[in-house]
């Protein structure tokens, strides 16, 4: 399943209802939580414990005053033609507002 998450603070409810090997895309405010450092970075890092592949949006890491390079190892930077062939590749997706 792909999950779209584009709220800030990340919410661990959330993260409860995703399964190993689920995919995330950080949208939005969500991309910050990415930052090396930010309180989020627990939520992300055991989602990929759980071999969750998360990815952020390039652009809105950007727009929110970010460097691709100051994220967590392991979270992919991005485009818009990455976000589609992620929503082709899964059938179900759930957005989290």
């Amino acid at each position: 399943m792909l999950h779209l998450l584009s709220q800030s603070p990340l919410q661990a409810e959330v993260f409860e209802r995703m399964a190993p090997g689920d995919e995330i895309v950080l949208l939005d405010a969500a991309v910050c939580s990415a930052l090396r450092g930010h309180r989020d970075n627990r939520l992300l890092l055991r989602a990929m414990e759980q071999s969750c592949k998360l990815y952020a949006m390039r652009d809105m890491v950007a727009a929110h005053g970010l460097a691709a390079d100051r994220l967590l190892p392991g979270i992919e930077a991005i485009d818009y033609a990455g976000l589609v062939e992620l929503t082709v590749k899964h059938p179900a997706i759930h957005s989290w507002c």
